[in-house]
């Protein structure tokens, strides 16, 4: 099958013949449909998140099922899926108090000495993030993929697997927004609009979007922002302040840089929570002043949305389907895998919002 290979940090990816094994025991074959273009892969391919190499990037996806290993219960041949990094076990401590997305138990990989999923020749292919989606085809954990509606178009439900699964899951699971409450989104990539229109549909009273592109701004307002607030200014989180009288009750932050989480933090009012999306660099970090926590402000971070993927993924596609979830406005480009490479430059230029990779 073709893959886009990653060999080494901050170079281009390759397109290369890659052999992908048969699946074992819970495991699903899936041929690639569509797959989107995350922030996150780039952090990878520009060497700010270390990954053992060769590898192939690329983690949200949706496709068909092809074939599936003995004991795999939750889909079947023909099945639509979505997949998701967040690969759960089930039965850990993090899963069985609800915290699936937060699920790191090895089940979920081969054994150590077990063939490869994915190799090159001799060589073997380190699979990122469970996934390694830049591919013809995906071999993965039956709790890595979750069926959804055949009628649900997969270029559309691809970019649910981590954008919009992040950025509605920080509303919905994280935040726990409640009508008539007030949210500022401080960056409107894939992830931040997605966050704008679940606060939209959680019934937010106001909806402020902070960005340094007008364009983003304007796709926000499309989204159901109520306000849009330049990040280049000087006053911008006193503006967010002014609008919402007084700071809002949440803040999700959607960039990955230092200076919009204190953003976030600035914005919020006594007793509001800051939510922090963004991959950041590894060393940096997010806190609070004295003054901060004497308002009672807070700061979390919410993983992959703290997403219970097998039963919110259906929601969402539901929620498109009757027209109030617009994946269509999110997604800017489709590109075939050859123009991987395009894809990511157009991501390092800031301006685009999501490109999601097609298979014919």
């Amino acid at each position: 099958m073709k893959a886009a290979v990653l060999f080494e940090p901050k170079t281009p990816l390759s397109i290369e013949n890659v052999q992908i094994d048969k699946p074992a025991p819970r495991e699903v074959l899936i041929r690639t449909v569509a797959v989107g273009v995350c922030r996150s892969d780039l952090h990878f391919v520009d060497g700010a998140y270390p990954h053992p190499l060769p590898t192939i990037p690329g983690h949200e996806a949706a496709g068909i099922v092809e074939a599936v290993g003995e004991g795999v219960s939750t889909v079947k041949v023909g099945d639509h899926v979505v997949t998701c990094l967040s690969a759960f076990c089930g039965h850990c401590e993090y899963c069985v108090t609800g915290h699936m997305s937060l699920c790191i138990d090895p089940g979920t990989k081969r054994p150590r000495g077990s063939a490869p999923r994915l190799t090159m020749g001799d060589r073997p292919i380190a699979q990122m993030l469970n996934l390694s989606a830049y591919a013809e085809m995906m071999l993965v954990h039956e709790h890595a993929c979750v069926a959804i509606d055949p009628d649900m178009p997969l270029d559309r439900a691809a970019i649910l697997g981590c954008a919009v699964t992040t950025g509605a899951g920080a509303v919905f699971n994280a935040a726990r927004v409640v009508p008539g409450e007030t949210v500022c989104v401080v960056g409107c990539g894939g992830v931040g609009l997605a966050a704008v229109n679940a606060a939209r549909i959680a019934g937010a009273s106001k909806v402020i979007a902070v960005d340094p592109v007008g364009d983003k701004r304007d796709l926000a307002m499309k989204l159901g922002a109520t306000h849009a607030v330049d990040a280049t200014s000087a006053t911008a989180a006193d503006e967010v302040v002014e609008i919402s009288r007084g700071g809002v009750h949440h803040a999700i932050e959607a960039v990955g840089r230092p200076q919009s989480a204190e953003t976030a933090v600035k914005v919020l009012r006594r007793g509001g929570t800051a939510t922090i999306l963004g991959m950041m660099p590894l060393s940096e970090k997010v806190g609070l002043s004295a003054l901060d926590l004497l308002a009672d402000k807070s700061v979390q971070g919410a993983l992959m949305g703290r997403n219970h993927f097998p039963v919110d993924l259906p929601r969402l596609v539901d929620f498109y389907q009757r027209g109030l979830l617009d994946l269509d406005t999110i997604i800017a480009e489709r590109m075939p895998l050859e123009r991987i490479n395009d894809a990511f430059d157009e991501l390092r230029k800031g301006d685009t919002t999501r490109t999601v990779i097609t298979f014919g």
